[in-house]
C-alpha cells in the first residue's frame, strides 16, 4: 500500500514540476519578446522586464522545491521498504 503511495506521489511531482517549468519557459520568452520588442511604448518593455525578473524568481523557488519533493520522496520510500511495504 505504501509502495503505491510513493509512486502515486512521484508522478504527480514529476507532472506538476513538468507543468511549472513550462510555465516558467513560456513566460520568460513572453517577457523577453516583450521587453526587445521594437515598440515605444515603456510601459510594454516595464511588463516584460517584470515577467522576466519574475519567471526568474519562480524558476529558484521551482527549483528549491522540487528538491524537497524529490527528498520527501526519497525518505517516504526508505520508510515505506523499511516497513516491508
Amino acid at each position: 500500500m505504501a509502495v503505491d503511495l510513493v509512486s502515486v506521489v512521484e508522478e504527480w511531482t514529476t507532472r506538476i514540476t513538468a507543468l511549472a517549468w513550462a510555465l516558467f519557459l513560456f513566460t520568460w520568452s513572453v517577457g523577453w519578446a516583450l521587453r526587445g520588442a521594437p515598440l515605444p511604448f515603456a510601459r510594454v518593455k516595464r511588463v516584460g522586464s517584470s515577467l522576466v525578473e519574475d519567471s526568474v524568481w519562480a524558476a529558484f523557488w521551482l527549483a528549491v522545491g522540487m528538491t524537497v519533493f524529490k527528498v520527501v520522496t526519497y525518505i517516504a520510500s526508505l520508510i515505506a521498504q523499511g516497513l516491508g511495504f
